[in-house]
C-alpha cells in the first residue's frame, strides 16, 4: 500500500518534472546523455521509430505541473528522436487495471505499489525487462530487500523501483511536552507507546494514539504492528502461498490496541479512521502518535499544513524473534504484450524520468531546487533504492537546501537502515487488508470482542482467497 496514495505521486512527478526541465541546458545535463549516464549516439539508441505511452501526466486541472510533465517529454524525444511518448492520465487502480490491460487501454509503462508487484507478475501482467535493465550503469547496485518486490523466485526483473518508505512512528511534540514527556526522547518499546499514549490522553484530552480502521488501512497498519512483534501475515512464496493471519503477533498487536482502547482510553474517540482523516487529525493536534510511512510529512505539510516543529519521527519498536519493519513504495512496470523495441523505449523513459535525480548530481540539485522553490517539503526520510552508500551521497548533494526539521526525525533516520525490511503479503495483500479492517474495528468497538475468533475467521476467508489466486 502507497503511504502517500494518489494525491502526491502527482505531485512528486510533477514537482520531478519541473525540476529536471531546470537542468535543461547545463554541459552536465542528463537529458544531453539520455538520462542514464551514458552519452547518447543521436538516434535513441536504434534506428527503429517506436511509440510508447506512460502513465501519470497531471490533469488539466493542474495546468503548470501538466506543462512541466510535458516539458519533460520534450526533453526526452529530443535525446531519443526515435521514440515518441504519448502521455496519459492513467493512475494505479487495483480495481480496474486487470479490465483496461485487457481492453488495451493501459499505458505502456506505469506506476503501481510495492503491495502487487508479487501478484502481477505471477499472473503475467507485466513484461520481463530484465535484459534492458541489465543494461543501466546502476542495474548491481539496486537495494536487494527493495529490488525483490520486483523480481520472480528466478531473479528475472519485471518491474524498476523509484521510491521507498518504511513504516515509522509518528508523534506530535507539542503534547508529548504537555504531558511530560521527552520529544527528544520518543518510546523505543511497545510498552513505552502504551505508557506515552496514556499520558498524552491524561494531560491533553485527546488521543494518544490512533489506529487507522478502514479503506484496507486497518488491515495495512495492523500487516505492519505484527511484523514489528515478529509475526506473518503469509508464509511461503510463488504458488506455495498459506495464510497465517492468526499468529502470536498478530494477537498481541491486537491486545494492545484493546489495552489502549478500553483499559486506559488513550485513544478517543474515533474508530473509523483511514490514511487521509488520521493525517488531518494528527495536524490538528487530535492525535499523539500514530503509525504511517515515513513520507507522511510531505503531505502534512501539503495538504494539512502541520506546524513543523510540532512534528517528530521515530522509528517502530521491534520485538521478537523475525521482528522486522514494512516497507513499501512505487514501481514502475511495462505492459506484458510490449514489443522488444517497446520494452527497450519504456526503460530509457524510467531511467530518464525517474532515476536521473537519484543517480546523477545535477539532476538532484535541479529537483531539489524546484522543490524549495515552491514551498514544498525536502530532506524526508526515506529507504535506499540502491544502497546505504548511495543514499548518503545523494543526500550530501542536497544536504544545503533541505527545509523540513530533519533533527525531529533523526530518530528515525538513524535507525531505520538498522532495522530488517519485510515486505508487504505476496498475495491478495489488498483483499488481506480489506478483511483485517474488520476486525481492527471490532475490537476497538466492542470490550468484548474475541480476539482469537475473529482472527479464525480472517483468516479461513483469506486462505480462500489466496487458494484462489
Amino acid at each position: 500500500m502507497s503511504s502517500t496514495r494518489r494525491h502526491l505521486g502527482v505531485v512528486a512527478a510533477a514537482v520531478m518534472a519541473l525540476s529536471l526541465v531546470a537542468a535543461c541546458g547545463s554541459d552536465d545535463d542528463p537529458a544531453a546523455d539520455g538520462g542514464n549516464g551514458q552519452q547518447d549516439d543521436g538516434d535513441g539508441g536504434g534506428d527503429e521509430q517506436v511509440t510508447i505511452s506512460v502513465s501519470n501526466l497531471p490533469p488539466a486541472t493542474e495546468s503548470a505541473t501538466r506543462e512541466a510533465f510535458l516539458a519533460r517529454v520534450e526533453e526526452f524525444e529530443a535525446a531519443n528522436p526515435n521514440i515518441t511518448i504519448e502521455p496519459s492520465e492513467y493512475e494505479w487502480d487495483v480495481t480496474t487495471f486487470a479490465a483496461q490491460l485487457a481492453g488495451g487501454t493501459l499505458p505502456t509503462t506505469f506506476e503501481f505499489p510495492f503491495t502487487d508487484g508479487q501478484a502481477m507478475i505471477e499472473r503475467g501482467q507485466l513484461a520481463d525487462i530484465t535484459a534492458e535493465v541489465q543494461e543501466l550503469p546502476y542495474a548491481d547496485a539496486f537495494n536487494p530487500s527493495v529490488l525483490e518486490v520486483a523480481q520472480d523466485d528466478s531473479g528475472a526483473v519485471f518491474a524498476v523501483p523509484t521510491a521507498a518508505y518504511g513504516m515509522g512512528l509518528h508523534y506530535n511534540r507539542a503534547m508529548f511536552e504537555q504531558a511530560g514527556l521527552d520529544p527528544d526522547a520518543p518510546p523505543t518499546s511497545w510498552a513505552e507507546v502504551r505508557e506515552y499514549a496514556d499520558a498524552i490522553a491524561e494531560a491533553t484530552g485527546q488521543a494518544g494514539f490512533s489506529q487507522m480502521s478502514q479503506n484496507n488501512t486497518g488491515g495495512w497498519i495492523l500487516t505492519t504492528l505484527t511484523y514489528a512483534l515478529g509475526g506473518r501475515m503469509e508464509e511461503g512464496s510463488g504458488d506455495d502461498v498459506t495464510a497465517t493471519l492468526d499468529n502470536d503477533g498478530t494477537r498481541q498487536a491486537l491486545e494492545l490496541l484493546r489495552q489502549m482502547r478500553w483499559e486506559d482510553d488513550a485513544m478517543g474517540d474515533n474508530f473509523l479512521f483511514d490514511w487521509g482523516t488520521i493525517n488531518q487529525a494528527f495536524a490538528a493536534g487530535q492525535v499523539g502518535m500514530y503509525i504511517g510511512g515515513s513520507d507522511v510529512y510531505n503531505s502534512l505539510v501539503t495538504e494539512n499544513s502541520i506546524d513543523p516543529n510540532a512534528y517528530g519521527l521515530t522509528v517502530l519498536p521491534l520485538e521478537g524473534d523475525d521482528a522486522g519493519v514494512l516497507g513499501g513504495g512505487t514501481i514502475v512496470g511495462v505492459r506484458p504484450d510490449a514489443s522488444e523495441a517497446e520494452r527497450d523505449a519504456a526503460v530509457k523513459w524510467i531511467d530518464f524520468f525517474y532515476m536521473s535525480k537519484l543517480t546523477q548530481q545535477d539532476a538532484a540539485l535541479a529537483d531539489a531546487e524546484a522543490l524549495v522553490a515552491t514551498d514544498a517539503p525536502l530532506g524526508t526520510p526515506a529507504l535506499p533504492i540502491f544502497g546505504a552508500e548511495q543514499l548518503a551521497e545523494s543526500d550530501a548533494w542536497v544536504a544545503d537546501l533541505v527545509n523540513v526539521p530533519l533533527e525531529q526525525m533523526m530518530p528515525f533516520k538513524e535507525s531505520i537502515l538498522d532495522q530488517p525490511l519485510v515486505p508487504e503479503p505476496p498475495v491478495r495483500a489488498q483483499d488481506l487488508y480489506a478483511e483485517l479492517d474488520a476486525v481492527v474495528q471490532a475490537v476497538l468497538t466492542d470490550e468484548n470482542a474475541d480476539i482469537d475468533a475473529l482472527l479464525e475467521t480472517a483468516n479461513g476467508n483469506v486462505s480462500s482467497l489466496v487458494e484462489a489466486g
